[in-house]
């Protein structure tokens, strides 16, 4: 099927060309999202009476959405969820997830707008693609994590493998103090017995051993 862009499709093209496309994406997408029209003769020539003034919406829009990349490109957005000691998330992230993230902290994002070729299913932070137009795009991160003291941690550069190996380590640090207090003890008890035999009169030993 063929269509004439009313904007910069990616992949596909730029305003004004007519290009081929599978019916059922021209169908379920260009065309209900208003991206396209069908290139009937109709069609073409009512976009070129329109063409200067799409151009200067589309200028507008554009010059708008280079704004709000300006404040939103390498923003940090933390999301709480619940996991696994592996790091395996209960659940995944998704672009509704990601879109909400970056709403709370008061930037108006759709989830249509978040690129993400699949779900995030691990802890950790992930860079994730935001489409604020067909000509500009931003990158957040989200930093997906169990708790925001996690998150934190996450944000100064530690993996959740590594934070779990500082964990173990100071539990078998705590481990081996333990048995090294029980060993002193054990060796203080010994100290003493051997002094009191030292102090104990001889009759007294005899007498025990009597």
């Amino acid at each position: 099927m063929q269509v004439i862009l009313l904007e910069r499709v990616a992949k596909l093209g730029q305003m004004g060309e007519v290009v081929d496309v599978k019916s059922g994406y021209a169908r379920n997408y260009l065309l209900p999202q208003g991206k396209a029209l069908s290139a009937s003769q109709k069609n073409i020539a009512q976009f070129e009476t329109r063409k200067s003034q799409l151009e200067a919406q589309n200028l507008e829009t554009r010059k708008e959405a280079e704004a709000m990349a300006e404040k939103l490109n390498g923003q940090q957005f933390v999301v709480i969820r619940q996991a696994a000691d592996s790091g395996a998330l209960y659940g995944s992230v998704t672009t509704r997830d990601a879109a909400d993230a970056a709403s709370e902290n008061g930037f108006t994002v759709d989830r249509k707008q978040v690129a993400l070729v699949n779900p995030i299913k691990d802890l950790g932070l992930h860079d994730v693609h935001v489409s604020l137009h067909p000509e500009v795009d931003a990158t957040i991160t989200l930093n997906v994590a169990r708790s925001p003291e996690e998150a934190e941690l996450q944000a100064s550069g530690k993996s959740i493998q590594e934070m779990a190996a500082e964990e173990e380590a100071a539990a078998d640090f705590e481990i081996a103090e333990l048995f090294d207090d029980i060993g002193a003890a054990a060796s203080e008890d010994g100290d003493l017995a051997e002094t009191v035999e030292d102090v104990l009169p001889e009759s007294d030993t005899d007498e025990e051993t009597a």
